[in-house]
């Protein structure tokens, strides 16, 4: 059998892995030891119902990727008659609509350095890699991915290549110093930096366990809002630190650049806030710099205002 026209789609090896991911999370509990023959309405509707109010888009992909390998199923002739998957004139009836962009719970900024500090108590892998997540800004995806040989400790760059990558284009994350320091305190026991802490369920459950309303991704909310009411950064320097897509006006304004120093100085300042003492943290933290800042430029918001206005 030859390769499927939708897998001829897939980008990047990231891609590829959140397809399967998806399928083994999601719909192999309940149809991975059916035959894709004996596959009906009433399984499908069983796939669905656990996820559909509690994950909406995951669950609005889930069937999409159903319906796919369904459809693929029954043009090589390994199955008969409708696909169960179908959304209209099937399971619309079913559910009802189309589940709508489910938003990640976010941490407020000013509650960050309290959780932080219960990260680093609780002193686990689990608990290192979301410390990670969090101070690099990076997708869970990234994160939880990382490998040795992206990071160059020397430079204090983490360069995450294109096929990681959302947008499939390279990225690079300046690292502060803390974050250099956690990284130095891992055993290079795998290529992999978080080998054995790199499951997503259990990087949510180490978030849950400090606070039910957040998810992972929810930190790259908190970071940005933070940077838009607490530092003077261009909105340019921001969207790259999130390695979003900048819109054509933005990208000529910023030509051939990534504003990696700028981006430096902003992810010192980050991780000098998420240290912050958990009380008071956000009146106190731009007076009190601990010692690995002492050489870092812009070590506060108010010199990022003096100096990166434009």
């Amino acid at each position: 059998m030859g390769t499927s026209p939708v897998a001829k789609t897939w980008t990047n090896d990231t891609h590829r892995k959140q397809w399967r991911q998806t399928l083994e999370d999601y719909a192999f509990p309940a149809l991975g030891n059916v035959a894709v023959g004996d596959i009906d309405v009433a399984l499908v509707k069983k796939t669905l119902a656990p996820i559909w109010a509690k994950h909406p888009v995951t669950a609005s992909r889930l069937r999409g990727r159903i319906e796919l390998v369904l459809a693929y199923a029954t043009a090589s002739g390994l199955r008969e008659g409708d696909n169960p998957a179908a959304w209209r004139g099937n399971l619309k009836a079913i559910f009802g609509k189309v589940p709508q962009q489910e938003h990640h719970a976010a941490l407020p900024y000013a509650e960050l350095p309290a959780f932080i500090a219960r990260l680093r108590a609780a002193d686990t892998l689990p608990a290192k890699a979301v410390e990670f997540l969090i101070l690099t800004g990076t997708r869970l995806s990234e994160a939880r991915n990382a490998t040795w040989d992206e990071i160059d400790l020397d430079a204090k760059v983490w360069t995450i290549p294109a096929d990681r990558m959302k947008g499939n284009r390279e990225h690079r994350v300046p690292l502060a110093p803390p974050v250099c320091a956690l990284l130095s305190s891992l055993p290079r026991v795998s290529e992999q930096v978080f080998k054995g802490a790199t499951s997503r369920n259990v990087l949510y459950s180490t978030v849950k366990a400090i606070n039910q309303d957040v998810t992972p991704h929810g930190f790259r909310s908190t970071f940005r809002t933070w940077i838009a009411e607490r530092t003077a950064y261009p909105e340019a320097v921001a969207e790259q630190a999130l390695a979003h897509a900048v819109s054509s006006a933005v990208l000529k304004a910023y030509k051939r650049t990534d504003l990696f120093d700028k981006r430096r100085r902003l992810m010192s300042e980050w991780a000098r806030y998420c240290y912050a003492p958990a009380a008071g943290a956000i009146r106190r933290w731009r007076s009190k710099s601990p010692r690995w800042c002492s050489n870092t430029r812009g070590n506060s918001t108010t010199s990022g205002r003096s100096s990166l206005s434009a």
